[in-house]
This record gives C-alpha cells, structure tokens and sequence, in this order.
C-alpha cells in the first residue's frame, strides 16, 4: 500500500492482482478496483507530483496508473525481476527503481532502463533513496543492506549485522539514520555517517516483515506476523544506547521502559497483511 503525498488517499494492492484507491478521512473506495496485473500486487508508490501510482507484481510487471482515472498511462514494463518486490519513485521524482531476483533497476521517469545494480547474493526485497537521490539502499535476503551509487550503481558500501533475510527499510526524515527489519526476529538502527549499526538490535518476539518511520521522525513502527505493532522512540533509544554500558544496551519490545517503547497494538484481524495498514493508520496520528 502507499499514501498519496498529500495524506487524503491510500492506494492498495491485492492478490486479486487489482488496485484499490480510499478516501482515507471517510474510509470508503474510490471508484472501481484498476484491473491489469495477471498475479498479485506486492508493491505500490505514489510519485511526489501525485500524478501517478507505480504497481509491482509477482507477474514481473511494473505498471504505471493515473489516479484520477485508474487507468495505466504506458505499456506495461517487464522486469528481469521474477517477482517485483518493491518500486520507489525518486524524491525528485524524475527515475524509479524496481528490485526482485537479479539486478535493481533504475528507470527514467518515461519507463527506460537506466542502470541495472548487481552485487546483492540473493533475492532483493526492500529499497530507499537517500534525501538528494544521489544514492540508494537495498535490504536482501543474503541479509545484508547495502549501499549504491544511483548514477552508475557503484557499491559503497555493506551493512553487516542481521543473521536472516533483510525485509524493510526506512529512511530518517533528516536521513541520518537508516531503520531495518529482519527475519532474526528483530529491527536494527544504522548510522549512515559510519555505515555501523547503533548499539544492540531492538529484539521482538517473531519475525520482522515492515518498519516504517513517522513523518517527524520521532518513532519507528515494526510489524510482523504475530498480528502486533511496536512503536519505538527513535531518540530515545539513541540516548539510550550512548548512555548504556555493554550489558544493558539490548532492547525487547515487551521489556523496555514506556519512554522507549509502547504497548503492541494487537491486530484483530488476525493476518499479518493488516499490520502493515495498521502501521499506516498509527503513523498518520
């Protein structure tokens, strides 16, 4: 799912392999579903224009929609990717990336491949651009985070840290900071001035499917299957890992003081699918 840069809709995507746009504030759909993928939806993004929706699916597909009418504004573009596992517009907006099986892919913002990134081991699941787009980040399941050069896809880097598959990523506001979650049951924080992660892991119960960061940047929200929500204090768990001695800096969900963490916030429906419109609807208060 994805939030329209002005927070009034959210545009969905469904193993139906249809498209879903709401009214956030009234909490009803907007027209009909957008019919097009042949498999399901794993990836939306809105460009920061508003002007189009970018779709990934496991049909190896990026489309590209207009919001207004629902209807695809180009042919579709297929991807080296067997599946798309996440498409992100540029903070310019004028390219977009793609991620799979096999190379990232920078796309000019009229569909044309640009660069194609190689390097990760394994499957690429979660990506994000740094502030100025001059960089991109790539969290895989040979589970590492790594760090390109956008404009010829030179590798600068390699987070090292998480000892499972590597499944979201999400950028500080003031991009400082680079948020990972992990099948090893947890969510790191990085620096990205040392490409080091800070203090201990933030530990929770399950695996780690989504991380998402507020739009003020104060709190992380990690979700995963066991249908809960944790809400993190980013600057309190910095403070907490500067100040703490080696034996006292790991942080369990369940156990830490509140200025730390809150309470999950269990998920009713009983599917992990729902955390991630939880996760939505937490970071929007």
């Amino acid at each position: 799912m994805a939030v329209s840069p002005d927070e009034t809709m959210v545009v969905c995507g469904s193993a139906d392999e249809r498209l879903r746009l709401w009214n956030i504030k009234e909490g009803s759909m907007i027209g009909e579903p957008w019919e097009g993928h042949d498999d399901p939806v794993r990836c939306l993004d809105w460009s920061p224009d508003a002007l189009e929706i970018a779709s990934g699916s496991e049909d190896g597909t990026i489309r590209r929609w207009n919001p207004d009418t629902g209807r695809q504004i180009a042919p579709p573009i297929k991807t080296s990717h067997e599946w798309v596992y996440a498409v992100k517009y540029s903070p310019q907006g004028d390219k977009f990336i793609s991620c799979g099986d096999g190379a990232i892919c920078v796309w000019s913002r009229d569909g044309k491949l640009l660069v194609e990134i190689k390097g990760h081991d394994d499957t690429v699941t979660s990506l994000c651009w740094s502030k100025d787009s001059a960089h991109i980040f790539s969290g895989s399941y040979d589970d590492t985070i790594r760090k390109w050069r956008a404009i010829d896809g030179k590798q600068l880097a390699v987070l090292r840290g998480h000892t499972s598959n590597v499944r979201s990523l999400s950028l500080t506001p003031d991009g400082r900071y680079i948020v990972s979650a992990s099948d090893d049951f947890s969510v790191r924080i990085w620096d990205l001035k040392t490409n080091r992660p800070v203090g201990d892991p933030l530990l929770h119960d399950d695996e780690m499917f989504a991380v998402a960061m507020s739009p003020n940047g104060k709190y992380i929200a990690s979700a995963g299957p066991d249908t809960k929500i944790y809400v993190w204090n980013l600057e309190a768990a910095l403070e907490r890992y500067q100040g703490a001695d080696n034996g006292n800096a790991q942080l369990k969900g369940r156990l830490a003081q509140p200025r730390v963490v809150r309470q999950p916030i269990p998920n009713t429906g009983g599917s992990a699918k729902y955390v991630r419109i939880l996760v939505f609807q937490l970071l929007l208060i």
